[in-house]
């Protein structure tokens, strides 16, 4: 596989919450150097978050890990009762099967770029800590179901 043209590579920009747990995330941005790559196994993600941006609601996987690794500017990672700052060169995994939640926190009043890799089970399920809402197997092969209340009814 060549080098991956990063201008080529597929891009994203929000999140697929419904409202009004969308809100924090709207503005995040991100672009996909693994699909780039062909690869199927573990996703890999260059995320940009301007101020005021969040990586996600906070949220635990049951069947992924994932890792994230911070390129640039500040960014605060919130796990259940604890906030750690996050600079260049500073990284975190979460465990597959942990409820601690996480996401990151663009506090700052300019831009942080960061990498996220993942396992790519189309079997993971998960929820999000804070808000009541969970999200289905599925999401690889395009075939999951809408986000959901966590005992399953519709938002």
């Amino acid at each position: 596989m060549p080098k991956i043209d990063i201008a080529k590579a597929p891009r994203g920009k929000g999140c697929g919450y419904p409202a009004p747990y969308d809100e924090p995330c709207r503005e995040r941005e991100w672009i996909e150097l693994g699909v780039s790559a062909g690869l199927t196994q573990f996703g890999v993600r260059l995320v940009t978050l301007p101020a005021g941006a969040w990586s996600s609601q906070r949220h635990w996987h049951m069947l992924e890990d994932e890792f994230v690794y911070m390129l640039s500017g500040e960014a605060v990672l919130v796990t259940d009762g604890r906030e750690d700052v996050m600079h260049p060169g500073d990284c975190a995994g979460f465990k597959a099967g942990d409820r601690n939640g996480h996401c990151l926190q663009n506090r700052s009043n300019a831009p942080v770029t960061f990498l996220v890799t993942g396992s790519r089970d189309d079997k993971d399920w998960g929820e999000y800590s804070d808000v009541d809402m969970m999200f289905h197997p599925g999401r690889y092969s395009g075939t999951a179901k809408r986000n959901s209340r966590k005992n399953g009814d519709p938002i």
